[in-house]
């Protein structure tokens, strides 16, 4: 005879949502489980991010968090994370997320160091083309108007894409993107994590190419556990990416075909011309380099299970979401 899943009593409720637990708490936000009380979502499980109470009246938190939600709620694509809904309640800002259920992947190449266990080159190179192909999408996505959005996510990372327990793939936190208006940049500085900034970040122009960037410094880190660009101080960090100096992934990894030695090599050319012109260019470049029978999403899955359990299993929030960011840990 089965026995129900019980059904979590709500701790909270917050206008249409029930909050069942707090998933994540840094210095910008608190992300909760909870439960869609009515509407098209009724009974479905999401995440709930709410700004902290104590920056409702910091119009720079209230402006980023503004702009994650604006752009986020125009973006709809199966590798993205979909924002359901998002405003002012009681006078808090919130969003609400789809619930991903699994692991951010910072957390599992973690554990693969952790380990000593890499991941299969097919598993590695079919994630980084599923996360250009979101790009791709993000960078050419338009509004209701047809307009381009000119969408740059600019914080492109390990701890930003989520791998859920049925294999899942979604790029999420938007939270820092910035938008290209007539080939200017909109929305302030540029933030992001420092492994990850292009050359070209570094000196102030941002374009989607930069996204590029740090997908190519991700898929790296996926092949060999390790980044590309490293150094104990930004500044060692920022003149390894001015220079380029990286060891090639075979000598790392002597498994690792030659043929994404190529590949990187284009990724990481000096002159920007010399990359790739586009996120789906790179993607179907990367298509030759892994077998697709091998590298599927159910795999992926049950790679995740086997490194974390099958009860070790629970929704992760990327640290930069809640406003910190863990991308340095070894």
């Amino acid at each position: 005879m089965t026995v129900p899943t019980p059904v979590p009593k709500p701790i909270k409720v917050f206008g249409n949502y029930e909050i069942l637990s707090l998933l994540g708490k840094g210095g910008m936000a608190q992300v909760y489980r909870a439960r869609v009380r009515s509407g098209p979502h009724e009974g479905w499980t999401v995440a709930l991010k709410r700004l902290l109470p104590a920056l409702t009246r910091d119009p720079a938190s209230v402006d980023l968090f503004a702009r994650e939600a604006h752009l986020s709620r125009q973006l709809d694509h199966p590798n993205i994370v979909k924002v359901l809904d998002a405003g002012i309640l009681e006078d808090v800002s919130f969003l609400v997320m789809d619930l991903v259920d699994g692991r951010d992947l910072g957390h599992i190449l973690r554990r693969c160091k952790a380990r000593g266990i890499p991941l299969p080159v097919d598993f590695a190179v079919y994630l980084a083309k599923v996360l250009l192909e979101a790009l791709a999408y993000a960078h050419s996505a338009t509004g209701p108007d047809g307009e381009p959005l000119g969408i740059v996510h600019c914080d492109v990372s390990p701890s930003n894409l989520f791998i859920s327990r049925v294999g899942e793939i979604k790029l999420g936190d938007f939270g820092v993107s910035r938008v290209l208006v007539d080939g200017k940049l909109q929305g302030g500085e540029v933030l992001g994590k420092p492994y990850y900034l292009s050359p070209e970040s570094l000196q102030g122009a941002v374009t989607p190419e930069a996204d590029l960037w740090a997908a190519s410094v991700v898929l790296y880190e996926l092949l060999t556990l390790g980044r590309p660009f490293n150094g104990t101080t930004p500044e060692e960090v920022f003149a390894g990416i001015l220079s380029r100096d990286y060891k090639l992934l075979s000598a790392v990894r002597p498994d690792v075909p030659k043929a994404l030695d190529a590949v990187l090599a284009r990724a990481f050319a000096e002159n920007p011309e010399d990359r790739f012109p586009s996120a789906e260019e790179y993607a179907k470049a990367l298509s030759p380099h892994y077998d697709e029978r091998v590298g599927t999403p159910l795999a992926i899955a049950a790679v995740v299970r086997g490194l974390f359990g099958t009860t070790d299993q629970v929704p992760t929030i990327p640290d930069s979401a809640l406003g910190r960011s863990n991308d340095n840990a070894e």
